[in-house]
């Protein structure tokens, strides 16, 4: 009981540093930045006495010390209040919540497929070993890993959208349609496409490692004994192999949320799709530090969520981190 508590405790310290650490160093970077935000608020071209822009900026408090700009929105912070967009004239937090119920549902829809088909081509690249079959599943592994998101989609929307017709072009849903009018199938129809090109991401790392993971077992000695006692190769991989490749499995599953928060920008970019990584881009773009410092503190609880869910079923699958106890 006790080594939980720790463990909790140790947790729990590591993601308040953690995020203390983002907010400090996104404040930084987005201060150093060369974009001035009253600029891209106001546009190149306004017309805005400069008086005007001067109240703006003692608003915003632009005028005042970094270090005490820091303090400031820390204290808002830390009180819930995130600040204001720039780019869409709302709370900050608001505009989270709405754009992560988009991102969500596309994160673990491609989460899932990449895990499910990566364990599964994994497992038939090891039962097949040396044959054509595990040559074209590596072969198709390496492309996959080593093609960036933004050109995949692209290939996935020429293909599919332009000229087989067989998916829409991007939006999340119909544009000609009301939003009481909107089905759930609609939604899943619209997000086919990113959540293929999103899970590229991990179907090459887990299947690759996979097979290299079951490829050792099946040659260890108790797997030969195994055999030697009559189990078939069915019998051998459902008692003895899947329990073993799936801890490493889902500890690298878990941790791949911080690569589907990295791809999710282009992802959504290129189809066009209204999550949270399109609204990270315009904030980027826009040079929206508030929108900006936002996202990146739930982008580090997010990832240190899923990390934090691996290692707890990571301790309840293997037996031996039971009798040692939790790790801090």
């Amino acid at each position: 009981m006790m080594n939980r508590i720790k463990y909790l405790c140790g947790t729990t310290f590591r993601m308040l540093s953690l995020v203390a650490a983002i907010c400090v160093l996104s404040f930084v970077l987005v201060s150093a930045s060369p974009v001035d935000p009253l600029e891209a608020y106001v546009g190149a071209e306004s017309t805005m006495s400069e008086q005007a822009k001067q109240e703006i900026a003692e608003h915003w408090g632009l005028n005042d010390p970094p270090a005490q700009r820091f303090l400031t929105w820390a204290k808002n912070t830390i009180h819930g209040d995130l600040g204001d967009s720039i780019t869409y004239h709302m709370p900050v937090s608001t505009v989270i919540f709405e754009r992560f119920q988009y991102s969500i549902a596309l994160i673990l829809s491609a989460w899932v497929l990449s895990g499910v088909l990566g364990f599964a081509a994994g497992i038939l690249a090891a039962l097949k070993r040396g044959s054509l079959l595990d040559k074209g599943i590596k072969t198709f592994c390496l492309i996959l890993q080593s093609a960036p998101v933004f050109w995949f989609g692209l290939l996935m929307l020429t293909v599919f959208s332009v000229i087989l017709g067989w998916f829409p072009i991007g939006q999340a849903v119909p544009m000609d349609k009301l939003a009481e009018d909107v089905t759930v199938w609609d939604r899943v129809y619209h997000m086919i496409l990113p959540s293929v090109t999103l899970s590229i991401l991990g179907i090459s790392k887990i299947a690759l490692y996979t097979r290299q993971k079951l490829i050792e077992i099946m040659h260890s000695d108790y797997i030969l004994f195994a055999r030697a006692r009559g189990e078939t190769t069915r019998q051998l991989v459902v008692r003895h192999g899947l329990r073993n490749i799936a801890l490493p499995a889902i500890t690298l599953q878990f941790a791949s949320f911080s690569e589907l928060f990295g791809g999710i920008a282009l992802a959504e970019s290129v189809f066009s799709y209204p999550g949270l990584g399109s609204a990270l881009t315009a904030a980027a773009l826009n040079a929206d530090a508030p929108l900006l410092i936002g996202i990146a503190m739930f982008s580090a609880l997010f990832v240190f969520a899923g990390n934090l869910i691996a290692n707890i079923l990571y301790g309840i699958i293997d037996p031996r981190l039971k009798e040692g106890g939790y790790r801090a």
